[in-house]
């Protein structure tokens, strides 16, 4: 394909890209006002979120395995049909059931659009020339996580209320579709098919036991509790039961196990689960923090994000045509993960009192490694893996760092909660009112409605529960960094399959150097 014909085609693969995204940030700032209006529960607002999570981190691995298997443009057309209807029937639910049935539905189209997006791009250019496309990939992340927010805010004061927050993706799905459907040209490897039913049903039962038990752990039962014990046995067993299968029974398994073989491959699924801990677990509470802690509006909250997905944006460009000019990744990878460490050890230090332009400046840090980090692993296993594997090794990367960031999310949502409520009960005390007055464990309060006093109170204990969050998150980024310092680097492949080739000959000297 022609420089121009690849454009063309990564359109319509960037506009699927974006509705994943958006399907999440757009819906972010109505959840008060959906859960409102449907009479729903706090249980059901974390299933809103937790049933997308679900199904796309269950499902990834599998339609990477499709990818392999059958053609990768007609995968990407079906996930975005199976978004678009998750998405109209979300949009049109009478109540909260019907609501989270639909986001699960919603999610398996989002599972596949995350994972065959970035194997239709390894299909088409290779690993040597993907870093000059590697910006564009980082345009459409920013724009869907900061133009999300502030859009879904709109969309629910407008005349289409909450429900338009659902249907606003369509229109750009079915452009994607169109677009794909005449500008996307790649073939289609004929072999004979057979897909690992059981391992498959394994994989989905285990994760899904594993991510039901830490979203409703800490809220619906204790953590330390017979519940838990119950459902990590069954977890593990499950796990335990796919491993064999995809180990010694499938011909075909979903996750080849054999993937995890190469050094690179392992090192950096490892990395990835860190890096979603801590990315995830951390900054998804950043809006939260700016709103309930700092004042914001949802609008000015969407702002202040700028600052770490502008570092990102222009992070991933810089390394990427670098990485492309030079064939040279490793020292990229590296950097970016160092300053993922100083990011969350500067955002460590915030609270209710830190300067706004320091919060902005160690966002833009952490957007920065992050930049440099995210896209480059998956790079360093696509550039080590079989063309054959390659929708496999690709899904296997995004799989594990859904499943960390699912984990983050939770986990520290009820660290926050936690230490949130804690806080809140002893400055009540002090201040010689009854701690109940605060709420309950967990609940949010409208501030404007809070005396003063309670309301500084509850604004300094959400600053400095915050910060803790960060400080938490510090350890997984220091493993991740572990991780990459021994990935051995390969010189990039100048071709997208597995026929001979040559490497750059500034790569070679540079590695033999070495």
């Amino acid at each position: 394909m022609t420089h121009r014909e690849i454009l063309e085609a990564l359109s319509g693969l960037l506009l699927a890209m974006f509705v994943a995204m958006l399907s999440s940030t757009v819906v972010s700032n109505a959840l008060p006002r959906i859960v409102t209006d449907l009479e729903g529960s706090q249980s059901g607002y974390t299933w809103v979120v937790v049933a997308t999570l679900l199904t796309m981190t269950a499902t990834t691995p599998i339609w990477g395995k499709l990818a392999d298997l059958f053609s990768k443009k007609l995968l990407v057309q079906a996930a975005l049909v199976i978004f678009a209807i998750g998405s109209l029937i979300a949009g049109l639910a009478p109540n909260m059931e019907v609501l989270i049935g639909a986001r699960a539905f919603q999610g398996l189209g989002v599972g596949g659009l995350t994972a065959l997006v970035q194997v239709v791009i390894a299909s088409m250019v290779s690993p040597r020339e993907r870093g000059r496309y590697a910006g564009y990939i980082g345009a459409v992340f920013a724009t869907a996580t900061v133009s999300g927010p502030l859009l879904g805010g709109l969309i629910v004061d407008s005349p289409l209320g909450w429900r338009g927050c659902f249907y606003v993706g369509i229109p750009v799905a079915l452009l994607a579709f169109v677009v794909l459907q005449l500008k996307l040209h790649l073939p289609v490897v004929k072999r004979e098919v057979k897909i690992d039913y059981a391992g498959a049903t394994l994989i989905v039962a285990g994760v899904s036991i594993l991510l039901v038990w830490v979203s409703l752990a800490g809220d619906q039962f204790a953590w330390a509790s017979g519940t838990t014990a119950a459902m990590l046995v069954a977890a593990v067993a499950v796990i335990a039961l796919a491993i064999y299968v995809e180990g010694r029974v499938a011909s075909e398994p979903v996750v080849p196990l054999r993937l995890f073989r190469d050094r690179t491959t392992s090192l950096a699924t490892l990395a990835s689960v860190m890096i979603g801990v801590a990315m995830f677990g951390s900054t998804v509470y950043l809006s939260q923090y700016f709103q309930m802690s700092r004042g914001m509006t949802p609008t000015h909250a969407g702002l202040m994000s700028i600052c770490m997905v502008g570092g990102l944006l222009v992070s991933s460009i810089v390394s990427g045509r670098i990485i492309t000019n030079t064939g040279l990744w490793k020292r990229w990878l590296v950097g970016g993960s160092v300053l993922v460490v100083v990011g969350f050890a500067l955002l460590a230090n915030i609270d209710a009192k830190t300067s706004l332009v320091q919060v902005g400046l160690f966002m833009a840090v952490l957007g920065v490694g992050m930049g440099a980090t995210m896209q480059n692993l998956v790079l360093a296993v696509q550039n080590n893996a079989k063309a054959a594997d390659l929708g496999a090794a690709s899904s296997v990367v995004a799989f594990f760092r859904s499943i960390g960031g699912t984990i983050g999310v939770s986990a520290l949502g009820a660290l926050l909660a936690h230490q949130v409520a804690d806080s809140m009960a002893s400055g009540l005390r002090e201040l010689g009112v009854d701690p109940s007055a605060g709420g309950g464990k967990g609940s949010i309060p409208d501030l404007s409605q809070l005396p003063p006093e309670i309301r500084g109170l509850y604004e300094t204990s959400f600053g400095d529960a915050t910060g803790h969050l960060f400080l938490v998150s510090v350890p997984f980024a220091l493993v991740a960094l572990l991780c990459v310092l021994f990935i051995k680097e390969v010189p990039l492949r100048t071709t997208t399959g597995d026929e001979p080739e040559t490497v750059a000959p500034e790569a070679t000297d540079e590695l033999a150097r070495r």
